[in-house]
């Protein structure tokens, strides 16, 4: 016998048999017999019950997991702690041109980045994220006016 015979054996077993005689009216034959009349058959085995010490130790899980989502929702939602929540110093200064034309470049667009965040804060003045960035853009700012003077 070779493999062909194999896999065509096996597809034949795959078809549906009815059985030559009918098989309900022995199960149910077989299942008056082991029951007394009147009585529903019950589950021979008990509902199994979690040990008190499982159950205690699943609800202190589940607090756990509780207080450490609550931690980091409270950590990512407060303002870091040296953030102001007000413009700082430097978004009061005036536009500044330096003369390298390395510079000026990006002195502009860090100005227009600070404008643009000054006015997203303005439309959303509780947002951590927009404090951050304009915080950032600020220091970015200063670093590049330290970087510019020559004496620095």
């Amino acid at each position: 016998m070779n493999e062909f015979e194999w896999r065509r054996q096996l597809r034949n077993l795959r078809q549906p048999l009815r059985p030559q005689r009918d098989l309900w009216s022995s199960i149910e034959a077989a299942l008056a017999e082991a029951a007394p009349a009147g009585a529903q058959p019950s589950d021979p085995t008990p509902p199994r019950r979690r040990p008190p010490q499982r159950r205690w130790l699943l609800g202190a899980g589940l607090a756990a997991s509780a207080l450490l989502v609550a931690g980091i929702g409270w950590r990512l939602l407060r303002p870091p702690a040296g953030l102001p929540l007000t413009f700082g110093a430097a978004s009061s200064l005036p536009a500044w041109k330096p003369t390298d034309p390395r510079l000026a470049g990006a002195a502009i667009e860090l100005d227009a980045a600070r404008m643009e965040l000054q006015q997203a804060i303005r439309q959303a003045p509780g947002s951590a994220a927009l404090q951050r960035l304009l915080a950032r853009t600020e220091r970015q700012q200063a670093q590049l006016r330290r970087s510019a003077d020559p004496a620095g």
